[in-house]
């Protein structure tokens, strides 16, 4: 018999369908939350879920409890000024760890809220997986202590990290990166070129200024006068834009009909959108992962508050923040931050990677061991496994 049967099986005894309780801040944990509560529906129909999410938790069938697009929110600044509504979200989660009584508390990510929670969690007997760890190799790597003490299973998605949990005797998993397996194209380049309305023949620039409202108000505007620029000098240029799905219509528009160009927005289909593109502005984050392994060569960008720039200056201990820069252990891709986020910079570094085509050339073979580096995927059906097996403990 295979141990994953063996787990079922034993799961099976237990007459009363087994609870998950999710708790995803962002738009990427609503999807890595969704992506892993599938892959369990495979193997255990009738698990339950329920918690804190947004849209794709709710279409893979999680019971969403509070909308998580309330407290999608990053910076010092920002979150004080959301603590109220992040307060609220948290008791509100603390409840439902107390009345629902879970099997297992999953946090995704959104890291100095769940560690809350997981406290709260572990203090009720509840057990706790952990996902997506902190970034304990960038800053504070004495937070693997804190977050050993809260937590039963740390899963990490970067082969790297689960060194720091080792060395601290941190139960901990590498399940692999989730956006390998969810990183594809639905059509072939050639008939999305057709599909968004491009010409084949004339250069595409990606927009991708965020998945969190204060993120479209901070870059886009710099974007588009960065893109403006870029077609000032490369007049056959065409851009697009793929709308994240937590972005409101009305927000972008209040931005995209002052441009003085067309800008093609794109509904739900970022990686179609992504594989257009000859260059891409984007901020850090996942997304700068997602362009990677694509292998489109790109520019991050990245403005905080005065505030928050200058503590993650003094906390910070890498000297990257783009995830491909990050897993190279150099710098592969420019990186302008803070004051050096300027329409100018962007728009010289969009024009290099469309005119110096060896330039380019190097930078899609380095995105291109970047995607070796981070393996054949399966991260959610590692997740779903490894739950299995905390739960059936």
């Amino acid at each position: 018999m295979s141990y994953a049967r063996h787990i079922l099986q034993s799961l099976a005894l237990n007459h009363k369908p087994l609870k998950i309780l999710f708790s995803a801040g962002e738009s990427s944990g609503d999807q890595h939350a969704a992506n892993m509560f599938l892959e369990l529906k495979k193997q255990q129909p009738d698990i339950k879920g329920l918690g804190m999410g947004g849209a794709k938790m709710a279409q893979a069938g999680i019971d969403i409890r509070y909308d998580s697009a309330n407290i999608a929110v990053i910076g010092v600044v920002e979150v004080i000024k959301h603590y109220a509504e992040i307060r609220r979200a948290l008791k509100l989660m603390q409840q439902l760890v107390a009345t629902e009584r879970p099997d297992l508390l999953v946090c995704v990510d959104y890291k100095e809220f769940n560690f809350k929670l997981a406290r709260y969690a572990k203090q009720q007997g509840i057990k706790v997986l952990f996902y997506v760890s902190p970034q304990v190799w960038a800053w504070r790597p004495g937070r693997v202590v804190a977050y050993g003490k809260v937590i039963d299973m740390m899963a990490v998605i970067f082969p790297f990290e689960t060194a720091y949990y080792d060395a601290e005797n941190v139960p901990v998993r590498y399940v692999g990166h989730p956006s390998v397996d969810k990183v594809h194209a639905q059509r072939s380049k050639d008939e999305d070129l057709t599909r968004f309305g491009l010409d084949k023949n004339k250069p595409v620039v990606g927009l991708l200024p965020g998945s969190r409202a204060n993120e479209i108000k901070r870059m886009l505007p710099v974007m588009l006068a960065a893109a403006e620029k870029v077609q000032a000098g490369l007049p056959e240029c065409q851009f697009i834009l793929p709308q994240a799905d937590s972005i409101s219509d009305a927000l972008l528009e209040d931005y995209i009909r002052q441009s003085p160009f067309k800008i093609t927005v794109i509904k739900n289909q970022p990686y179609d959108v992504i594989q257009c593109c000859d260059a891409v502005m984007t901020t850090s984050g996942t997304a700068t992962l997602e362009i990677a392994l694509l292998t489109v060569p790109m520019v991050i960008a990245y403005k905080l508050s005065t505030l928050t720039y200058w503590l993650g200056r003094w906390l910070v201990n890498t000297p990257f923040i783009g995830l491909p820069n990050i897993v190279s252990g150099k710098s592969i891709i420019k990186e302008l931050i803070q004051h050096e986020a300027t329409a100018e910079n962007l728009s010289a570094e969009v024009a290099r990677i469309l005119t110096d085509k060896a330039y380019a050339d190097q930078m899609r073979q380095n995105l291109n061991r970047v995607k070796q580096q981070l393996g054949q995927g399966g991260g959610s059906k590692n997740m779903a496994q490894l739950a299995l097996e905390m739960l059936s403990v």
